[in-house]
């Protein structure tokens, strides 16, 4: 699912999209090895044992095999879902963001309001070259997004696009574009 790009205002640019970074799905990954494994020595234990009548070997075989699409499905597919639907997006005027399978919720910042913007990443999210991004704005509680790719990127161009909306605020010339803002 892509970002809908309705809810641009008109004149509206997007400057940074993001999905969370792929780290936050290795653990559903593994998830899904380890119960394929377990499932995979479950039925061939049912396949190979001769103390168990046909019909209650089909119908372990069965129930091993619901169980193992259940866990699939709670382990791997939603959070692969849940990542796929959630977007963090910086626009020329706003930070955005949205997640959400069946309810979604979502944030908006107007880039005026933003006060400070601030990155944290340990050892191992640096060596990943993502992190966690702090927005504080004007009158709420400073706001964390966690897993943000490249997140020092993310976070200079952040910190360039508020000094970009405050010349706007000036009247200063937006040189880049050749014309009075």
């Amino acid at each position: 699912m892509g970002y809908p790009r309705d809810n641009l205002a008109p004149g509206e640019q997007v400057v940074i999209h993001r999905h969370p970074h792929w780290k936050s799905l290795v653990a559903p990954v593994l998830l899904f090895w380890a119960v394929t494994a377990i499932a995979g020595v479950a039925l061939g234990y049912i396949r190979t044992s001769d103390s168990l009548s046909s019909g209650t070997s089909m119908w372990l075989t069965i129930v091993v095999i619901v169980v193992w699409l259940a866990a699939s499905t709670y382990w791997l597919v939603r959070p692969l879902l849940s990542w796929r639907t959630t977007h963090f997006v910086v626009t020329d005027r706003r930070v955005m963001y949205r997640n959400g399978i069946v309810t979604r919720s979502g944030i908006d910042i107007p880039m005026r309001r933003i006060t400070s913007v601030e990155f944290r990443h340990g050892l191992v999210d640096r060596m990943l070259r993502t992190g966690t991004l702090v927005i504080e704005s004007a009158s709420d509680e400073p706001l964390s997004f966690h897993d943000i790719p490249d997140v020092e990127a993310v976070h200079a161009q952040l910190y360039q696009e508020i000094l970009d909306e405050e010349d706007d605020d000036y009247g200063r010339v937006d040189y880049g574009r050749g014309r009075r803002r």
